[in-house]
């Protein structure tokens, strides 16, 4: 008989050198780095140069990989398929197909050589921004406003969603989140990319399957479906309630448990407190404490279970605070992610081989043709 992994649970595909999580001890590391180092003391463009090239870069290789991706942030090849996706799709389609079509713009095109895959990745990261607010403001009837080279990766994209440039603090906020979100070993949407790429396919499909897999409520939409339970709640006096309806029914408390971590989210314990700092000084206290008094009564809860809130717990109310539609969460969890999806499609291709699992059969065989005017 067989040996089947359901979920391929403990299956190792490839060795890495990109990101180890300890899920016993609350540990995620980014290329050896700590992530609550990372988040205190590094930014996002710093953080996707040492996931896509392997170290952190000296002053003038950043300089340079931060001019590559601001003169690369626009996206006028596809300003014409924007205008056309309706306004209704979700977020996730939508930038799924952009995101494929501007593949077929790219100079690089035909080349998939490593140089060309990374100029390739690099783009995608750079206009991925650009793509969101776009869509975010023309959906509302909303000009499009045009990226500001002299802004930062996190601060250009806040401008852009709102047209006004953010506070400095407002602008960290962001590129803290993003760190948070750049990469997580080898899940659902990395391990999409890895068998894209093992056909030796492209780049720009092998993030188009990382987006694809991410839309999943499972894996990438679980922010916005914590920030609705908190809404549904009524208040932090119904907290415990809700929580003890919640189990009755054997529904799942949005935000808690995770495949990896045994203990607390690492990325989870960098969260709440800017959650906490953004709801105060938006005045806008009630669901952040609603959160609270639902965490406080789901980990009593769960105990048994070892259950504990994870990073999209208190993500949503961050990104909620930043003035950000709820819908275009997952949005943002890709257009980080691509930094990671890329470093494991380019160390993948490092040492390749076609991915092709086998299903153990449980039909029958040998069944006889029956024409059709003699069935059933």
């Amino acid at each position: 008989m067989a040996v089947i992994n359901k979920g391929l649970d403990n299956i190792y595909v490839k060795e890495s050198k990109i990101c180890f999580i300890d899920g016993e001890n609350s540990k995620l590391y980014y290329r050896g780095y700590s992530i609550e180092e990372l988040a205190e003391n590094s930014n996002f463009e710093e953080v996707a140069y040492l996931l896509i090239h392997g170290q952190l870069p000296t002053k003038d290789q950043l300089d340079t990989f931060n001019s590559f991706l601001a003169k690369n942030r626009g996206i006028d090849e596809i300003m014409s398929l924007m205008r056309l996706i309706p306004k209704t799709s979700h977020p996730m389609d939508m930038i799924r197909t952009t995101i494929s079509a501007l593949g077929m713009h790219d100079p690089d095109a035909s080349d998939n050589s490593r140089d060309a895959s990374v100029r390739k990745a690099l783009r995608m990261l750079a206009k991925a921004p650009t793509i969101v607010a776009t869509f975010a403001r023309l959906r509302k009837g909303q000009d499009a406003v045009k990226p500001d080279q002299d802004l930062g990766h996190a601060a250009n994209f806040l401008y852009m969603l709102s047209g006004k440039k953010p506070t400095e603090r407002e602008a960290k906020i962001m590129d803290i989140m993003l760190i948070l979100h750049a990469e997580h070993e080898m899940n659902a949407s990395s391990f999409a990319c890895s068998v894209t790429v093992s056909t030796l396919s492209d780049m720009y499909s092998a993030i188009t399957s990382g987006i694809g897999t991410l839309k999943g409520p499972l894996h990438g939409g679980a922010n916005e479906a914590a920030l609705k339970m908190f809404m549904r709640v009524g208040g932090p006096n119904k907290a415990e309630e809700f929580v003890t309806e919640t189990m009755k029914k054997k529904e799942k408390i949005m935000g808690f448990g995770h495949r990896i971590y045994k203990s607390l989210d690492p990325r989870y314990k960098v969260t709440k407190p800017i959650a906490e700092e953004l709801a105060k000084q938006r005045g806008k206290t009630a669901l952040y404490e609603t959160a609270v008094r639902v965490e406080d009564a789901a980990i009593k809860a769960l105990a048994a279970a070892k259950l504990f809130p994870n990073v999209d717990y208190y993500s949503g109310i961050v990104f909620s605070n930043l003035g950000i539609d709820t819908d275009i969460f997952t949005n943002l969890f890709a257009m980080s992610r691509i930094s990671g999806w890329a470093a494991h499609t380019l160390e993948y291709l490092d040492d390749n081989r076609l991915i092709r699992p086998k299903a153990y059969y449980t039909g029958t065989l040998d069944l006889k043709y029956v024409p059709i005017e003699r069935r059933g």
